[in-house]
């Protein structure tokens, strides 16, 4: 497919997740992705890796790969040429590797532990061009600093259900926000996909940034 006024031809970005905040980073930078999201069990992934002594980094970039891999294998059999984007995101957290908690309780200890200190968050980004059948990826690392929260904040911020849904029960881009102190390194790596990064690994793939926004 070419643009019509430019006449560059244009490749379609399909995000291997369902992640609002993932797909959201990407349409305001001027991508209109396609969402396919795996069917990756990751707690499968991650017990079937659990005897390799992976580091955090490297846990976030193979379940970024395998659901890219997931979605890729489905794509390629329709015959689809697009560009395919896996992402997975962990918090290093004390030497833990800190998911989605999984139930409020889970939440409210964590974050009651958390406040106050300080964590690194950890992106895996996988692309596959299954024009070409090439293949990039590496990890993204910010670290955050969390402000101090008392508990009547902690209690009402996971009854609003945000934190059970993000990897570390944090969020740079909705209700948490006011409860980070800071952050060093790329912020959009902590919303779930860092954009500088996967502008990188597209060029690796020899695919042009303008490629696939709307506004070239």
């Amino acid at each position: 497919m070419t643009d019509a006024g430019t006449g560059r031809p244009k490749r379609q970005l399909v995000l291997a997740s369902a992640s609002p905040a993932r797909r959201g980073l990407l349409t305001a930078a001027g991508v209109e992705p396609t969402v396919e999201p795996s069917h990756v069990d990751e707690d499968a992934v991650e017990r079937a890796a659990s005897d390799q002594d992976l580091s955090i980094p490297q846990l976030a970039q193979l379940l970024a790969e395998v659901k890219r891999d997931d979605v890729a294998a489905r794509l390629a059999r329709a015959g689809s040429d697009s560009l395919v984007v896996g992402c997975d995101s962990i918090l290093a957290w004390q030497g833990l590797a800190l998911g989605k908690p999984g139930s409020a309780q889970a939440a409210l200890d964590r974050l009651a532990k958390m406040q106050g200190t300080s964590g690194v968050l950890h992106t895996g980004h996988a692309v596959t061009d299954l024009a070409t059948g090439r293949c990039v990826g590496r990890s993204c690392s910010t670290r955050v600093d969390f402000a101090p929260m008392s508990t009547a904040e902690i209690e009402a911020y996971v009854r609003t259900g945000e934190p059970l849904n993000v990897a570390g029960s944090f969020t740079l881009d909705g209700l948490s926000s006011p409860f980070i102190a800071g952050i060093e390194g790329d912020p959009s790596n902590v919303i779930g996909l860092s954009l500088p990064l996967l502008r990188e690994l597209l060029r690796e793939l020899g695919v042009d940034w303008l490629s696939v926004v709307s506004y070239s």
